[in-house]
């Protein structure tokens, strides 16, 4: 996500709505090299009629410039060759402009490149043969403070999930042992939820919750967020 040279292209308003009324809008910046795919991914997304798509940028630098114009409630980027690069560019935006939600979008349905985006801070990830009422789905979901993984996706880190448990004598153990707390832990990271979305709905602290979560693990054997999310979906918490 670092090469390229060209700026950031800055794009139109959408229109406002029948009536002359404008509509909510949900502010865009697109990140991802420039060409067709990108200008039909722009166009695509515009379409929904809430969704503005404010710049589209080709790496790391365009997408800080960017943002100092006209900050955006949801960054879409692709990263689906570089893993170095796309999560260091997440971490990067999280860290300055942590207000600003991050979607993933990419080819890349793989255990490990999910859970190194969702460490590097992304609030979402969506894989390119989604459909496009997913892809909009995902933009309004984390635009409104929600996690967001695509169930295609998920299906894939369940299904890595079950060979794997089934095939290690220390697979992951039943749910049994878990406190009604952990189990409400549970069910929200399957849903999605961030630590500090969950600590807003269940009316505790965010060290309360990191402590249930890091309690979990430890009671049922997981070891990675994604791992958490594919076992609340195997054992029916989601």
């Amino acid at each position: 996500m670092e090469g390229g040279s060209s700026t950031a292209t800055a794009l139109p308003a959408a229109a406002a709505a029948e009536g002359g009324h404008a509509r909510p809008q949900t502010l865009v910046l697109l990140i991802d090299e420039p060409g067709i795919m990108r200008d039909g991914l722009c166009g695509l997304l515009e379409s929904d009629g809430t969704i503005q798509v404010v710049a589209a940028s080709a790496n790391r630098r365009d997408a800080i410039e960017a943002l100092d114009t006209v900050p955006p409630h949801v960054a879409i980027i692709d990263f689906s060759t570089d893993l170095k690069g796309g999560p260091e560019t997440i971490a990067h935006l999280k860290q300055r402009w942590p207000a600003v939600r991050i979607l993933v979008l990419t080819v890349r349905r793989d255990e490990q490149f999910i859970e190194t985006a969702l460490r590097a801070g992304a609030d979402g990830y969506v894989l390119k043969s989604d459909s496009r009422a997913e892809l909009f789905n995902a933009v309004h979901r984390i635009a409104s403070g929600k996690g967001y993984i695509s169930p295609s996706a998920l299906d894939r880190m369940v299904t890595a999930y079950a060979q794997t448990s089934d095939r290690l004598p220390g697979r992951a153990r039943p749910p049994g042992a878990l406190t009604h707390r952990e189990q409400e832990v549970i069910a929200l990271i399957a849903k999605g939820y961030r630590t500090r979305e969950m600590a807003q709905l269940m009316s505790l602290s965010h060290k309360t919750v990191e402590k249930h979560r890091t309690n979990l693990m430890r009671k049922l054997g997981l070891r990675s967020a994604a791992a958490v999310a594919a076992y609340a979906i195997t054992h029916g918490f989601a």
